[in-house]
């Protein structure tokens, strides 16, 4: 499950996100009283740590 967090040392980059996931994002960021900068470096920290290598794998094996 994503914890909330709040706090960070940052760098400026620039992505651009579908409209329905910006507003899906927002309406979370609200409800928790945080930034949509602060969601958003939250749902990409989780999902960077936690990647299933498993399906690349077993692409390299054959």
């Amino acid at each position: 499950m994503l914890k909330i967090r709040k706090g960070y040392n940052t760098v400026n980059k620039s992505f651009r996100l579908p409209d329905e996931l910006t507003e899906k994002l927002e309406k979370i960021a609200a409800m928790n009283n945080l930034s949509l900068n602060q969601l958003v470096i939250q749902c990409l920290d989780y999902a960077v740590n936690n990647i299933d290598y498993s399906d690349k794998k077993d692409k390299d094996e054959k």
